[in-house]
Order: structure tokens, then C-alpha cells, then sequence
């Protein structure tokens, strides 16, 4: 796995904390304030990147959505971000905090690596704990193994 490397491209495919990562539910990124997650809505402009099975990395289709979000992020420069990082239910509940922590991260970094100013953003590690989906399949496991992203008016 990639820990804070390129993809060639300049693009942070990793994650920030060298793969330490674990936030036990706590924000942090280049934020310097911690942000109330109450305080942040879901924007339909922006769209959640996905995940491979037990993976951080952003995979080709993803950063291309995450391209459409940082051009909407860069137009709209008032906005706050919070990404959300999220596992599927398989898995321990602290393995799944530091996975979720560096896919949050992961996206983070992509983002800022396109020009969005990393103070806008924090990140929160939710793992397992806030599923999309709760059936059993590996369909529903994928759509639970995203980054999710809210903003706030600043």
C-alpha cells in the first residue's frame, strides 16, 4: 500500500499519517479547528469516492470524481469540509477506524493536491460504525467502504 506516495502525477494516493492512522472518532486535518460534524450538510454536488476491499489508495474512477468535487470546492471558496471515512462491517472496530482514517485522508490529500486549501478541510474516522448499506453482500460492502464529503458555510 501507497503511505503518503504519488501516483505519478503529484497526486497523493496514501495516507498523511504514513498508514499510523486511527481517530477513535476525532477530526483533524488542515483544519486547525475541530468542527462540529452537526454543523455540516451534504452538498449533492459532491460525490463519495469508493474503495477496494481492505485499500486507501484512489483508484482511476474516483479521481475523477474527486476532480469534479475539487472544481466545485475551488467555486465555492466559502465552504468548509468535513470527509467522512468509512469500512464495510467486516473486520475489528480499530482496524476499521485507522482504514476509514486514511481513506478520509487519502481524499483529503488528492484534493489539496488539486488546489484546495487543505485549512478548509478535517477529517473524522467513523470505520464500521455508520453504514450505507446493512445487508450482506459484497455490493452493499462497497458502498459502504467510501469517503463521504459535507461542507458548512464558513
Amino acid at each position: 500500500k501507497a503511505d503518503g506516495t504519488t501516483d505519478g502525477s503529484g497526486r497523493a494516493v496514501g495516507s498523511a499519517d504514513g498508514g499510523r492512522g486511527g481517530s477513535s472518532g476525532q477530526m483533524y486535518g488542515g483544519s486547525p479547528n475541530r468542527p462540529n460534524p452537526k454543523e455540516f450538510a451534504r452538498v449533492g454536488d459532491l460525490k463519495d469516492v469508493h474503495f477496494a476491499f481492505d485499500r486507501y489508495e484512489i483508484r482511476p474512477e474516483d479521481a475523477q470524481v474527486l476532480e469534479a468535487n475539487a472544481e466545485t470546492l475551488k467555486a465555492n471558496p466559502s465552504w468548509a469540509l468535513l470527509i467522512e471515512g468509512h469500512t464495510d462491517q467486516r473486520g475489528t472496530v480499530e482496524y476499521n477506524m485507522a482504514l476509514a482514517d486514511r481513506r478520509a485522508r487519502a481524499s483529503m490529500h488528492y484534493l489539496v493536491s488539486l488546489g484546495v486549501r487543505s485549512t478548509r478541510i478535517a477529517v473524522i474516522s467513523y470505520g464500521k460504525e455508520r453504514p450505507m448499506c446493512a445487508e450482506v453482500s459484497e455490493d452493499c460492502w462497497g458502498q459502504n467502504r467510501r469517503a463521504h464529503f459535507l461542507v458548512k458555510a464558513q
